[in-house]
Formats: C-alpha cells, structure tokens, sequence
C-alpha cells in the first residue's frame, strides 16, 4: 500500500509503512498526519538529507550556468497545477526541489556571479539560518525574544567598531538598504518637521532631500512612502568622477530656501551602485552642519571596505554623519537579508515609528529592555543578529578584512588588464571592487561623441554582455554613465577566484573583438 492510500491516523503527526519504520529512508516515504509536526528523529534525518543536498550545491553549483536557461512563464507551467489536498512524502518533495527548483534559480552562490553586487551566504551564515528558522524567534519586543534583542544590540556594537566608528552610534539591523533609509529619511523629517509622524505634511512648505544623480532609488522610494514624493528629492548634478557636485548642491539648497521647499535631508553616497564613485562626504557634512539638516550616508555596499584600515581615508565624514547604512548580506557575506542602519540619534528613529498599542505593552516588568519594533515600520522581525553573531566569529574581523583586501586586489589588477587593452576603455575610477567598462574598437578611437558612434557603441555592448553571459560562466550586469552604457564587473563573492576573472575577462575579448570585427558605422560626411 502506498503511504498516500493508507487510512489517516489521528496519530502519531507522521503515518509511516510499519515495514519501513526504522528504516533510513523512512522520512522520505512517510507524510505528515492529521496533527502535529514531524517527530523530531524523523525531523533529524530529513535535516541530514536536506543538508547533503545544501552542500552538495556550494560544491557543485560551477555545474550550472549562472543564468538558467528557462524563458518566462516557462516554470509556472510546470510547477503549476492543482494545490495539494493530500499530504506528500518530504522525499518526493525534496526531489522535486532537486529536478526543478535548484536548477532554475539565478545562481547568486556561483563563483562567476559578477553582476550587481553579488550577495553569497557562507556557510556559517546558512547554518545560523537554519537555526533562526529552527528557533523562530520574533524579535518585535524585548519580552518576545530576549536574547534576539540584546544579541542584536552586541552585532550592532561589534560591526560599528570593526568599522571604526565613534561609540556614540547605536542601530539595528533591518532587511535592506531600502526599509534602513526609509528609517533614516523618516527621522530626517521628524527633525524638520517636529510632529509630522503624528500630523502629517499638510500646512508647511514641502520637504526636499539633496542626493546625487547617482544615488540609489530607494532614496526616491523613501520620499514616495514618506509622503515627500518624487519631486521631494533633488538630484545634484556630479563630477566627471560621478560625485556630487558641492556647489552645485550649495545653490540647489540656497534656491529651495529662497522658494516654497524646506531642506530637510543631504544623502551621501559612498560606493554608488552605478560607478561605486564616492561623494566628497566630508564636505557634505559641513554643509549639513551649517545648513542644519539630517546627513544620511549610503554606503549598502562600500561599508564594508571600511574594515581595512588604508581605505578608510575614502570614508572620511562618514563619523559625522545622523545615519549610516551598510549591508552585510552584500560584501560580508551574510545571507539575504541584513542591513546595519547606525545612527547617533536613535530617539529620533524612534519618535518617527514608535506606536504601541495595549496589546504589545509589557506588564508587570520594571523594564523591558529595547523593543526594536518602536524603531522601524514593521512589527515583527527576523532574529538577524544569530547570522551575524555566526558569521563574525567564524570569520573573525581579521578574515573578513582579508577577503575584502583580496577583493580590492583583484579589482586593481584587472582594471589594469582593460587599461591595457586598446579596445577596452574603462569609464570610471575603482575605489573599492567594481570596473566599469566598454570595448570600443580601435578604429572608432575619437569618434565617441558622434550620435550613429555612440550608438553602435551602446548596442556592441549590449550584444557584448549578452554573449557574454549566454556562456553560463558567469553574469555580468550593466548601467548607463554619461549616458553610455557600461558594462559592470563587481568582484565581491566570497567564493569568487582569480581564474573566474581570468574567464571573464578572456570573454570580454573574445567576444568583443569578434562582435567589434562585424561592426559597421558610416562615415561622417566630408568637408
């Protein structure tokens, strides 16, 4: 009789064959009964199991092509159909996560994963992962998950000091660099605006906030949700460098006074997503000072290059600023999600979100401790701080700063590889561990500016990545500078080596010299 025809039982919470029982594979066959959960020696080899086939994937995920090679729309109609009315083996399950689920994910764990910034979990941030499922601790309160709160309160202090920040910052940890400068913005205007998180916007001048052209969207996205809107954000022109322009912002803050905007807000940029260019930070919070406005920086991804005493000097103002956020789940290798949000002013934060309804008050306590929830819009949250508890032991400051230094290294190096390809032109600086580039054949060397060239340009490009890519080697994204488009390599997984950036880069030229051999442009017209 199959496991799915067997009469239910009311228990025990797992129906197994009786011929089966005890046998190692019983887990697979078995399914869950009308009650309860799995028992846990069950639960204990279906772990085991599990955790073959997590391993079993960092060993072996070069196998797959980064990219899977699936259309859209391709997947639902093979995992769609009917919802399950009967319980089903976790084997079978398990398998089907084996044939269709492992192989079609983009493979942001593959070593030849340079696009974007890459976000690879080590394994002793998995490990703690499973864990934090195991335990399901809802850190909302104090009271809901002690230890959670206040181990959360020693990440925050041990990242804060390893990034050689004053002790006068205190934070937490969020999802993302997104919900963490929604937070910021959202103390931005409580400091502007005394009263606005209770009464709203309506009967004062607009709020604006300064970032650079290149700053990241979710600052827009924060003025959308905060009710400044998209016009509440003022995007300052830069540099040939990509940074913000000081004077342009210096005249855009002097308008907005002399008009109907209140400044609120200046967002500095330390590692922009684009180019990775640094604003002059510095020079931001002198003008937050004498303007008196909330400065935020954004360093998501650059924050963690601040471990490395001799970068440093590109972060310099940051220890001025109201806010901060750096991301460990981008270049400290912590599994999605965790984002550090620091901040000198934490009452603030809190007087921007805290709201505490009877039913989570605490009774009968002298204190509760934090209740982090009284700082950030959501009220449940994940107990991130075992991750990185983990992760920063495992690793040590000192290893981190070791992968992070080999990661600059390698950037280095093979920004001098396209420096010292004529057809190759790199189109920014690299501060930390990212180049921008382009092929540019030879023969179109100072016709640039010309609108049928620079098109041609753009779309060689284009076609350049795509080849590239369509290797299954590795993935390269891209962005727009100057209007041009660049292609990206950002060198920042852990299980990255220098014969996956060997690979790209032979890539690079193979397929940019065979697709710049075929282009064809007209010639400017004459006389």
């Amino acid at each position: 009789m199959e496991a799915n025809d067997r009469p239910v039982e009311p228990s025990p919470a797992v129906s197994t064959d009786p011929a089966a029982a005890g046998a190692p594979e019983a887990w697979a066959t078995s399914v869950l009964g009308p009650t309860g959960d799995l028992p846990p020696e069950m639960f204990r080899e279906a772990a085991r199991a599990t955790a073959d086939v997590m391993a079993d994937y960092l060993r072996d995920v070069e196998r797959y092509p980064v990219l899977p090679r699936v259309r859209p729309g391709e997947l639902r109609a093979r995992l769609d159909g009917t919802p399950p009315e009967e319980p089903e083996p976790l084997g079978k399950i398990l398998e089907d996560y084996r044939a269709s689920i492992e192989p079609n994910v983009t493979h942001w764990q593959h070593p030849g994963f340079l696009a974007y910034f890459a976000s690879s979990g080590s394994a002793p941030g998995i490990l703690a992962e499973m864990l934090m499922a195991t335990v399901t601790a809802n850190a909302m309160l104090w009271r809901t998950s002690p230890v959670a709160t206040e181990l959360e309160g020693v990440v925050v202090d041990w990242l804060r000091d390893g990034l050689g920040l004053p002790a006068d910052y205190d934070g937490l940890l969020t999802d993302t660099a997104s919900t963490s400068s929604l937070i910021a913005l959202a103390a931005a205007r409580e400091t502007a605006r005394p009263g606005a998180t209770a009464d709203g916007l309506a009967g004062g001048p607009p709020l604006r906030v300064y970032a650079s052209g290149e700053a990241h969207s979710s600052i827009d996205k924060a003025a959308m949700t905060l009710g400044l809107g998209r016009a509440g954000v003022q995007r300052i022109p830069t540099d040939s460098e990509y940074r913000m322009d000081v004077a342009a912002l210096e005249s855009a803050i002097a308008h907005d006074r002399a008009g109907r905007w209140q400044p609120c807000a200046i967002v500095s940029t330390i590692g922009t997503t684009g180019s990775t260019s640094v604003d002059p930070t510095a020079r931001l919070a002198d003008i937050a000072a004498r303007e008196g406005l909330w400065l935020h920086v954004d360093a998501a991804y650059a924050g963690a290059a601040a471990l490395i005493p001799e970068s440093r000097p590109l972060f310099a103002g940051w220890e001025r600023a109201d806010s901060i956020v750096v991301n460990p789940h981008k270049w400290l290798f912590t599994p999605l999600d965790c984002s550090l949000l620091l901040s000198r002013r934490m009452d603030r934060l809190r007087e921007s979100f805290s709201l505490v309804p009877e039913y989570l008050r605490t009774v009968g306590e002298s204190t509760s401790g934090r209740d982090y929830s009284e700082y950030q819009p959501q009220l449940g949250r994940r107990f991130r701080a075992l991750k990185l508890w983990f992760l920063l032991r495992a690793f040590g400051l000192s290893g981190l700063r070791e992968r992070v230094r080999w990661h600059q290294a390698a950037a280095l190096a093979l920004a001098a590889r396209v420096d010292a390809e004529p057809e190759a032109e790199r189109l920014a600086p690299v501060p930390f561990s990212t180049i921008c580039l382009r092929w540019r054949p030879e023969r179109f060397r100072g016709r640039e500016s010309e609108p049928v060239v620079a098109q041609a340009l753009d779309d060689l490009n284009a076609r350049l990545m795509d080849a590239v890519n369509a290797t299954g080697l590795v993935f390269l994204s891209h962005t727009r500078l100057s209007g041009r488009f660049v292609i990206r390599i950002a060198i920042n997984h852990l299980r990255t080596e220098q014969r996956h950036l060997d690979t790209c880069w032979q890539l690079i030229v193979h397929h940019g010299r065979r697709l710049g051999a075929e282009l064809e442009v007209s010639s400017p017209p004459s006389g």
